[in-house]
């Protein structure tokens, strides 16, 4: 069971609480995680990753066990303490600006 914490605008527009637990099939990936999580709620197709590239959109960072995850290959695994539920995996808004 993968643990995601999602940003207020996008619990919002999903429904849910602060916290999303999905199961994902295969190994733990930011691509499967992400796969999961718009199955599961087809709102946020779009909101995470460009529809057609699948590619993370700008503003939108990936954090897992106190690490920056935004840069990694999307098939990278994900730690161990996130594929146990043990540490959720957080999409965050970014902040821009001057």
């Amino acid at each position: 069971m993968i643990r995601v914490v999602l940003p207020a605008h996008l619990r919002t527009l999903a429904r849910v609480g602060e916290e999303v637990k999905l199961e994902v099939s295969g190994p733990a990936t930011q691509r499967s995680v992400l796969d999961a999580l718009e199955a599961g709620y087809p709102v946020l197709r779009g909101t995470i990753r460009d529809h057609d590239t699948l590619r993370r959109r700008p503003f939108v960072r990936f954090f897992a066990c106190e690490q920056d995850l935004s840069h990694e290959p999307p098939d990278a695994r994900l730690p161990d303490a996130v594929a146990t539920g043990a540490e959720p995996y957080l999409v965050v808004g970014a902040m821009a600006g001057g």
